[in-house]
């Protein structure tokens, strides 16, 4: 059996109730991690991925990330349980859909500042406190932020979560080169559709078919592949990559 690569590291994963956050709190722990998922809501689900996951020392915090202030000390908690911090993974997100048409200016504010807070502040929050944890601990680190392939084609659908995604990615690139000094790696993972509940309603009859037609590969990305390459990225191995966004979208969207 080979050795796991991140034996008593202490994990936070936000967003790991469901979909992209479960799987990636898995395979942290099949790894040897001690992992502390947040939720905002569904307790119970969290509670039954924590109750999936091998080996011991992990938790669950809830957090709604779309209230600043538990956002601001969601950080703190996971790093007091864990009794430190070595890697920050920022998947938690939410996504809304509708056509400008529809839009009137108090919904057309709401979303901006609903998506703009979970989908950027709540990341950069965390960011900002893991890493200030990371410092004081002199062990250096990693932060990965879940992005999307949204961020570079847009969402004219959801102007706000792209405007937020693209947000991520220009975080992520100026944490990598102001945190190098202290050893902490900050990158992002850009992925296109993939299998969630978030994405379900989107991918399920004709209109689903038409959106998987666009993808070369013919399907959505599986949450055990995201969840791959999460664990990469945490690695030592991918050290040198700091700053880098990886693209996992099915060639449905190529940057040149």
């Amino acid at each position: 059996m080979s050795r796991p690569r991140f034996p008593g590291q202490a994990v936070l994963v936000t967003g790991a109730s469901r979909g992209i956050g479960a799987a990636v709190a898995l395979a942290f722990a099949r790894e040897g991690a001690r992992v502390a998922l947040q939720y905002a809501h569904d307790g119970a689900a969290a509670r039954q991925v924590h109750g999936a996951l091998p080996g011991g020392g992990h938790l669950t915090i809830r957090a709604d990330l779309g209230r600043r202030e538990e956002a601001t000390g969601l950080v703190e908690k996971a790093r007091l349980a864990l009794g430190g911090l070595n890697i920050l993974i920022n998947n938690a997100g939410i996504y809304r859909t509708r056509r400008f048409e529809a839009y009137d200016p108090l919904s057309w504010r709401q979303d901006w500042d609903d998506l703009l807070m979970v989908n950027l502040t709540a990341p950069a929050e965390l960011a900002f406190h893991a890493a200030s944890a990371m410092i004081r601990a002199g062990h250096g680190g990693k932060i990965i932020n879940i992005s999307s392939r949204g961020a570079f084609r847009g969402e004219p659908e959801s102007p706000a979560y792209g405007a937020a995604k693209a947000g991520l990615n220009s975080l992520t690139g100026s944490l990598a080169v102001a945190l190098a000094p202290y050893r902490i790696s900050v990158c992002a993972l850009a992925p296109g559709w993939v299998e969630t509940d978030m994405a379900q309603p989107y991918l399920s009859g004709k209109p689903g078919r038409q959106r998987l037609a666009d993808v070369p590969l013919g399907r959505a990305a599986r949450t055990e592949e995201i969840a791959a390459a999460v664990l990469f990225l945490a690695s030592e191995e991918a050290a040198y990559a700091s700053g880098t966004i990886l693209d996992m979208n099915g060639a449905s969207y190529l940057r040149t």
